[in-house]
């Protein structure tokens, strides 16, 4: 059984493993996915939102690929490479004066049209969406998948947030604003600093410290 088999069995997707075999799906094809090309694969809806979210899920964790448990008693390993990478932040601005004032289920609602939003746009342009977390998105341009665009890209992707999410209709009398923040350059990525569930790559660290200077 290959490693894409069995992770498709841990999701109950398993039913999908020769589908994808057929169309030379691998790891290295599986973060590129989207859910136009599952449509064309013939996998149904239900199925592509839950594959787009495990895969989403999948490579969130760090900048590398997910792998196979390993072996009893064996070290994991890892590879690095240097790769330009555009990384994208976008918050809702306000969402804790939000969370005082709203009912919980409107509050909620709100967050995923925001979500939704800032997904549709990041997808658009081909962007990796590395971590929802409730008012904010972290995406990579440049990785899994490198264009030579990347950064416009990520411009692209903001342009379009900043216009639809004032747009949303939601159960407020404000318009919704966002704050976004983008940048650009070579980093190291695969690495892995630590060791278990705690471990991470050096851009991830980056990043955490680059996310808490941006919220401020």
């Amino acid at each position: 059984m290959t490693d894409l088999q069995r992770w498709l069995e841990k999701i109950g997707l398993a039913q999908y493993a020769d589908l994808f075999a057929k169309n030379d799906v691998d790891w290295g094809i599986l973060p590129e996915l989207n859910e136009h090309d599952l449509e064309k694969l013939g996998v149904s809806m239900g199925h592509r939102k839950r594959l787009i979210k495990a895969i989403s899920h999948a490579f969130s964790n760090s900048l590398q690929a997910p792998t196979a448990p390993a072996e009893s008693g064996s070290a994991p390993t890892a590879t690095a490479e240097r790769r330009h990478l555009t990384v994208f932040m976008c918050d809702l601005v306000g969402s804790t004066s939000l969370s005082t004032r709203l009912d919980p289920e409107d509050l909620r609602r709100i967050l995923l049209e925001f979500q939704r939003s800032c997904a549709d746009a990041i997808r658009r342009y081909e962007g990796h969406i590395a971590r929802l977390m409730g008012d904010g998105v972290l995406a990579y341009f440049g990785f899994p998948t490198a264009h030579e665009d990347d950064a416009e890209r990520a411009v692209k992707s903001a342009l379009q947030i900043v216009e639809s999410i004032p747009a949303l209709i939601v159960p407020i009398a404000e318009r919704l604003q966002v704050r976004i923040g983008i940048a650009s350059g070579l980093v190291v990525v695969g690495d892995l600093i630590g060791e278990g569930p705690r471990a991470s790559s050096p851009l991830s660290v980056t990043l955490q410290t680059w996310r808490r200077a941006y919220k401020h």
